[in-house]
């Protein structure tokens, strides 16, 4: 069994940046394709990004390219969702998420943390 554990998320201004992290109890290493996602207020859960098992591929959502980065560290059984330049609709509850194929969804969820940005 794998348990997914986010942490990093606060309270910030515009402008500023964050670190999430998603730390895996069990054996992630490189068997998982890695997402964040997150969900606003009142909002759908959208994808954010995601990284393939050995992370030489990522992929971002068009609202965070070129402001946010993920990375994974297998060794540390971590992913990574470096957030800069944070906007007042970044908000909203970020979660990480693994699954072994992506075709069969989403194996393990963690619990969410929360980024609020002010204006």
């Amino acid at each position: 069994q794998v348990q997914l554990v986010e942490s990093g998320g606060g309270l910030v201004q515009a402008g500023d940046s964050l670190r999430l992290s998603c730390a895996a109890s069990g054996r992630i290493s490189s068997n998982y394709v890695m997402t964040w996602f997150r969900q606003a207020p009142g909002k759908e859960r959208e994808f954010v990004a995601r990284i393939t098992r050995s992370g030489g591929s990522t992929y971002y959502a068009d609202s965070v390219k070129g402001r946010f980065t993920i990375s994974r560290d297998n060794a540390k059984n971590t992913v990574y969702l470096q957030m800069n330049s944070l906007k007042p609709e970044d908000t909203a509850v970020y979660y990480c998420a693994a699954a072994k194929a992506m075709s069969s969804g989403y194996d393990y969820w963690g619990q969410g943390t929360q980024v609020t940005v002010s204006s």
